[in-house]
């Protein structure tokens, strides 16, 4: 059974005060409560240690990073690396986000080097994958994705596959208000876990969980939470108020208990 993964992707928002605020607010909204699901958040580089911090006296919550280099340390300036990440908290990374992928040019082939080096130094790679409007209009959205997974995946030992996410992201709803039917997002998570098959097999795909990363809110994470293939989510602009992120969490919580 794959434990739901609810991750708050809070981007470039919310400096160290507000981040110590906001996770005080997500810590009052799930006080007392048992929780089945996964909660994660990935703050940014410079908020990392407030959020370490405040998350020290729970252990509702995990912490992630949002990027990462691909080797330890050397003359890479203004980069930050995953043996820094692992002494700051983390526990996750999002690696490939489209907005990576978009604005810094990040490959395929990058997003694996760095997915390789994260294992290798303890974390967990949440790997983003995902078409835009005009693949997706185009009818090439499938061989878009499968590519990705395949580049992504790339020499990714199967001894470790449990310790990879994998986020599926319609460019297209992220930021924009729309948002994937349940059916379209059940549809590319199930292709995403047939290639994972193909690439390993059946057994080990069914373990590996995949998130939507749409714009997934507290008003329709039930119908997208409750599709088989859709295993949690990565929350963008509902994870930056603790009382939105906290519905979406407990709408996981409830179908984690049935």
């Amino acid at each position: 059974m794959r434990k739901l993964l609810i991750a708050g992707n809070w981007k470039m928002n919310n400096g160290p005060e507000e981040t110590k605020q906001l996770l005080s607010g997500i810590k009052k909204q799930l006080e007392g409560q048992h929780l089945d699901v996964e909660v994660l958040v990935c703050p940014t580089f410079i908020s990392l240690a407030a959020a370490n911090e405040s998350l020290r006296d729970q252990n509702q919550v995990q912490l992630g990073a949002q990027n990462m280099h691909f080797v330890d340390s050397g003359a890479y300036t203004g980069e930050i690396s995953g043996i820094m990440l692992k002494e700051s908290g983390c526990r996750y990374v999002i690696l490939g986000h489209s907005e990576r992928r978009q604005y810094f040019g990040e490959t395929d082939e990058g997003v694996n080097t760095k997915a390789l080096k994260a294992l290798q130094v303890g974390l967990r790679p949440i790997i983003c994958v995902g078409e835009t409007l005009d693949e997706r209009k185009s009818d090439s959205h499938f061989e878009v994705v499968s590519r990705q997974i395949k580049g992504a995946f790339k020499e990714l030992p199967d001894t470790q596959l449990n310790e990879v996410v994998v986020a599926y992201e319609p460019v297209w709803a992220i930021g924009t208000g729309e948002t994937a039917t349940p059916d379209q997002a059940q549809e590319m998570h199930k292709f995403i876990r047939n290639e994972l098959a193909n690439l390993y097999n059946e057994q080990k795909a069914a373990n590996i969980r995949i998130l939507y990363g749409g714009s997934m809110k507290p008003d329709n994470a039930e119908e997208l939470l409750s599709q088989p293939d859709v295993d949690g989510g990565l929350i963008g602009g509902a994870s930056l108020k603790a009382q939105s992120f906290a519905a979406i969490i407990s709408t996981a919580q409830t179908i984690a208990s049935k």
